[in-house]
């Protein structure tokens, strides 16, 4: 269930903490011998489980981390910072409708093979000011480019994927948050999303990306699992399981909501 102010504040403060904790062990590690790169990422989430209930109502992501570094931040253009959140990828069937006569009728249609349930980037600045076209292409940083869509003969197949991006969008489960990150003194970052509570079971991916000029200096992966777990779980194996049992019990269910909605209604007149 959606935390209020107070476990916004316990986040926060949590994460104020773990961040100063990173600063140090920063420092510490730039004073050790050894190879690494010159700029390295540090992280750390408030959860790595959402659980779905029955009341779950969405919930708060909060990622943040340090950068590691062997040598002081070099002199140039500013570190800049990239957060993704990606759900499960699924199928999806997206369809043209033209009206015809009065009638809404289907048209062309394509198959995307693989788009993110959920996808969510939060950055430091604007998406094209800090990551190349190239870079984009080799990360698949952007929404366009995490949506496999390959092997059409329709020849506005663009458009289809533009469409599906559009009504995601308008759904809340695709966003674009710029300037979200907060980096402090180019050392500490920290990133906040808000996950809806139409969330589908699987395994999230976040991923961090630095850069500079537009250019990749690191990249870091986590995963985050979302699972249904009480009645929510029992419900969900027992659909898949027990079909015919499901579909019983959902028959006598309904049967005693109705025979107690007409009780109610005979009470109430008397």
């Amino acid at each position: 269930m959606r935390g209020g102010a107070a476990l916004a504040a316990r986040l926060a403060h949590a994460a104020r903490l773990a961040l100063t904790a990173m600063a140090a062990l920063t420092a510490l590690a730039a004073l050790l011998p050894g190879a690494a790169p010159a700029e390295e990422i540090v992280l750390g989430l408030s959860a790595d489980n959402v659980a779905i209930t029955t009341t779950f109502d969405g919930s708060d992501l909060l990622v943040f981390g340090a950068v590691k570094r062997d040598a002081p931040a070099p002199a140039g253009p500013p570190l800049e910072v990239i957060v993704t959140v990606s759900g499960p990828l699924t199928p999806v069937t997206v369809r043209e409708k033209e009206r015809i006569l009065g009638l809404w009728v289907n048209r062309d249609w394509i198959r995307v093979s693989a788009a993110p349930s959920f996808y969510a980037i939060a950055t430091t600045g604007p998406l094209r000011d800090i990551l190349t076209e190239t870079e984009d292409l080799r990360q698949s940083v952007t929404i366009p480019r995490a949506i496999r869509s390959l092997g059409h003969d329709i020849e506005n197949a663009g458009d289809f994927v533009d469409a599906l991006i559009r009504i995601r969008t308008a759904q809340g489960v695709y966003r674009v948050q710029e300037g979200a990150v907060e980096l402090e003194q180019e050392t500490l970052f920290r990133a906040s999303f808000d996950l809806p509570s139409n969330l589908i079971e699987g395994t999230y991916h976040a991923r961090i990306f630095l850069t500079r000029e537009g250019e990749l200096v690191d990249r870091l992966d986590a995963t985050i699992t979302v699972e249904k777990v009480g009645l929510e779980r029992w419900l969900f194996n027992l659909s898949r399981q027990g079909p015919f049992l499901y579909g019983l019990l959902s028959l006598v269910l309904a049967a005693v909501a109705g025979w107690a909605a007409s009780a109610a209604a005979q009470a109430i007149r008397r």
